[in-house]
């Protein structure tokens, strides 16, 4: 696989997709510091669920005489057309004060944008013009007490194929960040990622292997560092034997790591969908920014 397949591209905007969960200010925080850091311009998307924003009401109309029957399949129309309406509203609040916020984030050229459909559609559609997207952990709609993550992170994760921060609960200023490295090739993919973009120039970096640095992983640690090396950064080496997400998660603690970057898949050839793996363990349990990179 050439360098190009996973370059991250150097044109394109850093989309921030945004709902009315408790995650948008996040959202927007974290879009409006990688635009400033990439020197990329910044777009709120907000997108209207078909099955949200205009629902067709159910209808038990069938039991009741044809007169009546008429009239309350109007009223469930224009209920469901002022649904819309709302929605669309709520939406451009959102995106109003979205963009306001992220200005004054420092974000460049913020401009909103407003999308009927599902998330996922839409942003297999934008990606080509996207260098980043930005979104919450867990939606409007997740269970928080189960620690669920949202329905649109673990599509969006599968079926867009630019880099995905996914933004923590609460923005704070991003001054180290951690690699979770396995010397498979996504992490190495991730380590000549982080070395292409500027998104991560100047931070204090952090390699994280769980496991044994014996044999192979050795050199592939050895090569890893060398790259970062001459990308300008000096990376700290930490190998610890245990379960990754447990390694993961007090390393993050223990150095007090503002941003995970790991790969949306482990080596498996079989690509399927995050829920299982070590990438959904570190997410869920993980209350730093994850980005996500394939």
């Amino acid at each position: 696989m050439s360098n190009t397949d996973y370059t991250i591209p150097q044109d394109g905007k850093v989309m921030a997709c945004l709902d009315t969960s408790i995650y948008a200010d996040s959202v927007i925080d974290y879009a409006a510091w990688a635009s400033a850091r990439l020197d990329a311009a910044l777009v709120c998307l907000h997108v209207l669920d078909r099955e949200t924003s205009g629902a067709v009401s159910a209808d038990y109309s069938g039991n009741i005489g044809v007169d009546t029957q008429s009239a309350l399949l109007e009223e469930l129309a224009e209920l469901d057309a002022q649904r819309s309406r709302l929605a669309m509203q709520q939406g451009r609040a959102l995106l109003e004060r979205a963009t306001e916020r992220a200005a004054k984030a420092g974000a460049r050229e913020p401009e909103s944008l407003q999308r009927h459909g599902t998330l996922v559609e839409t942003a297999t559609q934008l990606e080509q013009d996207v260098r980043l997207f930005v979104i919450g952990k867990r939606g409007e709609s997740v269970d928080f007490g189960k620690g669920h993550l949202g329905a649109n992170l673990e599509r969006t994760v599968r079926a867009v194929h630019r880099p995905l921060l996914v933004a923590s609960r609460r923005f704070r200023p991003v001054r180290s960040f951690a690699i979770a490295y396995d010397g498979s090739d996504t992490s190495r993919k991730c380590v000549a990622m982080v070395c292409q973009s500027p998104l991560l120039h100047g931070l204090d970096c952090h390699l994280i292997v769980a496991g044994s640095e014996d044999g192979p992983m050795r050199d592939r640690l050895e090569r890893a560092c060398r790259e970062l090396e001459a990308a300008g950064y000096a990376p700290q080496v930490v190998v610890r034997p245990g379960n990754a997400e447990d390694v993961i998660a007090e390393q993050v603690e223990l150095f007090d790591i503002d941003l995970l970057v790991m790969g949306a898949y482990g080596h498996s050839r079989i690509r399927h969908l995050i829920v299982g793996s070590t990438t959904t363990a570190v997410l869920q349990n993980c209350t730093i920014p994850v980005l996500l990179l394939r």
